[in-house]
């Protein structure tokens, strides 16, 4: 049912809301708001990766994994990708990805719920890897 729901139904709706708002701002304004979106969106996303990737490499200098940074990687992704696709339903769901106060409570959400990814830690060198059988 998930693949059902985002491959015909999703692009329906945004196809009924473009025509709605096509039939009260005209086709053309429509067409021109959905390229400004597209053309704004990728000028956050390219701010903002800049600036997560220098996040990133900072961590990785100071000897830290850079969790939340390639998480907020992950979403300043998918927000571009949305904003690339037609439709105002993803260039809103983009721009709450490319919203840094948003992003970020999306991010601490996504980490939160998955407790079980920790990043890997140095070995301890007094701890010795090995199997074992009972004969």
């Amino acid at each position: 049912m998930p693949a059902l729901l985002i491959f015909i139904l999703f692009p329906l709706l945004e196809l009924w809301l473009m025509i709605q708002v096509g039939g009260a701002i005209g086709a053309l304004t429509t067409v021109l708001l959905v390229v400004f979106t597209a053309l704004l969106g990728l000028t956050l996303l390219r701010i903002q990766g800049l600036s997560a990737l220098l996040r990133a490499q900072a961590r990785m200098q100071a000897g830290e994994a850079p969790v939340e940074e390639l998480v907020q990687g992950v979403f300043l992704a998918a927000g571009g990708l949305l904003l690339l696709v037609p439709g105002f339903i993803t260039d809103f769901l983009g721009f709450l990805c490319l919203t840094p106060g948003i992003r970020q409570g999306l991010v601490a959400l996504f980490l939160r719920r998955s407790r079980g990814f920790r990043p890997a830690q140095k070995p301890n060198p007094d701890v010795i890897e090995g199997e074992f059988r009972r004969e």
